[in-house]
């Protein structure tokens, strides 16, 4: 099996307990998605719950032609306020690994995703990648990028 990798980085103007906050709920994945996957938590969560090692989510989501799939990650690793990983247990993808870093940086909190990923079905899995799965990834990340400017502004050192 063929794996992927890609890697985003944003810069938040909030603190890294904010960032945290925000980022360790499983629901406001919903936020930051766009709406054309129509990506929907069907796991029994609360608003308050946040993750933990162990923890399942399941999602129904639609990556493409309106086709609706179900999905299933588990959050492996947590170091509060540092990093957690999701991995795939059920869904799209033959492999799904997911690291999110969280640092404090000058005037904000800096967030750093590593997406490591491989897709079912040899060639023809490595020709979807291509022709659509690597460019939908970059399409969702930008997505969530100016989702999160529009959450919490844009970030800006500030001088000393």
């Amino acid at each position: 099996m063929r794996s992927y990798q890609l890697n985003f980085s944003q810069k938040l103007p909030i603190s890294l307990a904010e960032a945290w906050d925000f980022f360790s709920s499983p629901l406001n994945l919903a936020k930051i998605t766009p709406e054309d996957m129509a990506f929907t938590v069907t796991s029994d969560l609360n608003t308050i719950e946040k993750m933990y090692p162990g923890m399942i989510i399941t999602y129904k989501v639609s990556p493409a032609l309106g086709i609706k799939l179900d999905w299933m990650t588990e959050i492996t690793q947590v170091v509060e306020g540092k990093y957690f990983i999701d991995e795939q247990r059920f869904g799209p993808y033959k492999f799904w690994h997911h690291q999110h870093h969280f640092k404090a940086v000058e005037g904000g909190t800096e967030m750093l995703d590593l997406l490591t990923y491989g897709l079912p079905m040899g060639i023809f899995g490595q020709v979807a990648n291509s022709v659509y799965v690597a460019s939908k990834l970059q399409q969702i990340f930008s997505y969530r990028k100016k989702k999160v400017i529009e959450l919490f502004g844009a970030y800006s050192a500030t001088e000393t």
